[in-house]
């Protein structure tokens, strides 16, 4: 797959995940189940990388990764505990699962094609 594929699919996949997730909390923050400042608290995190993902910068794609993290853990817990709620779970942790390939693997292949990596001691 070539990194411009990877690329889209990984831009298309972060941002859908941005919305739903800010739509989630939103409506959680708004509807009194959660407060505004804890929704605000879950959103928060997504919008760090956001700049660099949309531009297709190769290091922030890697440390993406490490916030994905986070989001599937709550997406796994919604999926096992949730009955009324399973759609989104499912939407979220199908999202994320897609993230969890793609952007390690964009990292991997746009930093090789710009020379990127670890210098090695000689």
């Amino acid at each position: 797959m070539s990194s411009t594929t990877l690329f889209q699919i990984s831009r298309t996949c972060y941002v859908a995940l941005l919305l739903l997730l800010t739509a989630w909390f939103g409506h959680q923050g708004l509807n009194g189940e959660y407060s505004l400042v804890f929704s605000l608290l879950w959103i928060l995190p997504l919008f760090a990388p956001l700049k660099g993902i949309l531009t297709g910068a190769p290091y922030t794609y890697a440390w993406a990764s490490f916030i994905v993290c986070l989001y599937m853990l709550h997406g796994l817990t919604l999926l096992y505990v949730t009955e009324t709620e399973l759609i989104f779970a499912i939407v979220e942790v199908l999202l994320l699962s897609i993230l969890l390939v793609s952007l390690p693997f964009y990292a991997r292949i746009r930093g090789r094609e710009l020379g990127l990596g670890l210098k090695k001691k000689k």
